[in-house]
């Protein structure tokens, strides 16, 4: 059995899911660490940490590969989220991607389903794909990947477009932009939004100030700067191979941070004073 998420983060379809879940980017790329891995999820699942992303783009579907492996007989626990390539989301192709992804996972439907970043197709042709999708009954909700403010109002302008769930997108401590403009206009557009490389890839965790925060509080430079995103409002999904790393993930969940500590960080990490074009990794 799972342990109960401790926080959660509404849809706007009012489901709830965990704030804080799993991001497979690298997984399942070197058979060396292929069970550490899936002992890895499994126990994140454990942990509550029950929505886990990956994309069609990982390992050429070796992470969603390893995924299927790790999730048999716990699908029902899970929050499942994949994405389609730009290059194909039109709308046979955005069919054909999820299907491809689904035989992967070893799953019936997704939870979720978004177009990883905007390319040469039409939003129009991804949103009839994810339609199909959705009258097929093999996805749930859709919704998009590193689509900036100006994306998503064209987005919503477009007939079925207001029905965007997510929009996944770099944020972290080191990477603030969206706070200008398209994390308020998701909020009021009633997108969540959710932070892929909540600490950088592990970069920001090389950083003095991040460290001296943690070690006040008694945590790990980890656990801050997981617990600063999910205090914005955003859902995290961090990576992580390890049991170790796992752990370490879910402590952040437990982390309360104080004014002074925000304030702190404030002052670190400085937030946007104009617009930022949306960045990547």
């Amino acid at each position: 059995m799972s342990a109960e998420p401790a926080r959660t983060i509404a849809l706007r379809s009012g489901e709830e899911i965990a704030a804080l879940g799993q991001g497979t980017w690298y997984l399942g790329e070197d058979p060396a660490r292929r069970e550490q891995e899936i002992a890895a999820l499994r126990l994140g699942v454990d942990l509550g940490m029950t929505v886990v992303d990956t994309a069609e783009m990982y390992g050429d579907g070796a992470a969603e590969e390893l995924i299927g492996e790790a999730l048999r007989g716990r699908r029902e626990e899970v929050f499942l989220v994949s994405k389609v390539l730009p290059g194909h989301a039109d709308r046979k192709g955005t069919v054909a991607a999820c299907e491809g992804s689904l035989r992967r996972l070893r799953t019936e439907r997704l939870d979720l389903y978004l177009l990883h970043w905007r390319g040469r197709w039409p939003l129009e042709e991804t949103l009839a794909g994810f339609a199909d999708l959705m009258e097929a009954d093999k996805i749930r909700y859709w919704g998009v990947s590193n689509l900036d403010v100006t994306d998503m109002a064209e987005l919503t302008a477009l007939p079925g477009g207001d029905a965007a769930a997510v929009d996944q997108v770099l944020y972290n401590l080191s990477r603030r932009g969206i706070e200008w403009d398209l994390l308020p206009w998701c909020r009021e557009a009633g997108v969540t939004v959710m932070a892929y490389s909540p600490i950088e890839q592990g970069r920001l965790l090389k950083g003095g100030a991040l460290g001296a925060v943690a070690r006040a509080l008694g945590a790990t430079p980890a656990q801050v700067a997981l617990a600063w995103v999910l205090e914005q409002g955003v859902a995290a999904i961090p990576r992580s191979g390890s049991p170790g790393h796992v752990r370490e993930n879910r402590g952040a969940l437990d982390l309360h941070l104080p004014t002074e500590t925000l304030d702190a960080l404030g002052e670190a990490f400085s937030p946007p004073d104009g617009p930022t074009p949306l960045e990547m990794l």
